[in-house]
């Protein structure tokens, strides 16, 4: 036997006695089969599995609001119930039976007295005896472009505007009804700074056409317009003195009235109250009029 033959076998010998039995001497074989040695042969069939199978880490919620309370369900009071069963009505435009409510809300609103009654008496709550049938009673009443124009018209005369908040409540595809009505120049609307949300919608009696006018002003004046900066109540009248102005009368201080009244002018001097004399019996001895001084006091 050459030395390259015994180096060989006693290298099998030392791997023959090695043990095994700890996972960081024998890894799990490559193909998937079950270890041979003893040590894994009397591992219990769960264990195998869990070796087997990585475990998966849950990725945390990054949607959590902390700061809110977390909404567990109707509640069990009765208002709580019925706030519930009134929102559930007013985001559907279509009537409703009181056990379909009851069922989509999961709320006793069928079953419960109390809370039936309170949600037919309430004044946004229309009940139809003939359908047996419940509505929510919305502001406006309409469900096209058109018919929201015509709302806009009717509030625009009488001197406001309409929220959009309050139209989309009516009818959700107001907004968009909107943007369309103000790209056609229909209607002008107000936004929110922060985010350029719809805010109010006023009726535009003047339409952008060459024969009307009321075309839109360019950028370049709009730009120019809100650069300018009102200045201050000392600036301001430092530059009306420097340009040869005066505050008009309206932002002028009245001057008070003074309180004293002056001597030698009609009216100055105070009206002297007239003395009843009562002791009519002293009449001619004494003066009451005066005062007297007694000597030694």
């Amino acid at each position: 036997m050459s030395k390259l033959q015994r180096d060989a076998a006693a290298f099998k010998s030392v791997l023959h006695r090695q043990d095994y039995s700890s996972w960081h001497s024998q890894p799990p074989p490559l193909d998937g089969s079950k270890p041979s040695t003893p040590a894994a042969a009397a591992a219990s069939p769960s264990d195998t599995a869990e070796s087997s199978s990585p475990k998966k880490n849950k990725r945390p919620k990054t949607n959590v609001v902390y700061s809110q309370p977390a909404d567990t369900g109707t509640g069990m009071n009765v208002n709580t119930q019925l706030v519930y069963a009134v929102n559930h009505l007013k985001s559907t435009h279509n009537p409703m039976r009181l056990q379909d409510i009851a069922i989509l809300t999961e709320t006793p609103i069928d079953t419960d007295p109390v809370l039936r009654e309170k949600f037919k008496a309430h004044d946004r709550i229309h009940y139809d005896p003939k359908t047996d049938l419940y509505s929510y009673k919305h502001e406006f009443n309409f469900r096209n472009k058109a018919a929201l124009l015509t709302e806009i018209q009717r509030q625009t005369r009488k001197g406001g505007g309409l929220s959009v908040r309050a139209l989309k409540e009516s009818w959700k595809e107001a907004p968009q009804a909107i943007e369309e009505l103000e790209k056609e120049g229909e209607v002008l609307v107000t936004r929110t700074t922060k985010d350029g949300q719809l805010r109010m919608v006023f009726w535009n009696e003047i339409k952008p056409t060459d024969e009307a006018g009321g075309k839109p002003v360019e950028k370049e004046f709009n730009d120019l317009w809100h650069s300018l900066k009102v200045p201050n109540d000392v600036d301001l009248l430092k530059q009306l003195a420097s340009e040869g102005l005066q505050v008009t009368a309206a932002e002028s201080i009245v001057p008070k009235a003074p309180t004293g009244k002056k001597k030698g002018k009609r009216g100055g001097a105070p009206r002297q109250r007239q003395v009843r004399i009562t002791n009519t019996h002293l009449k001619g001895e004494i003066d009451l009029s005066r005062d007297y001084v007694i000597p030694g006091k």
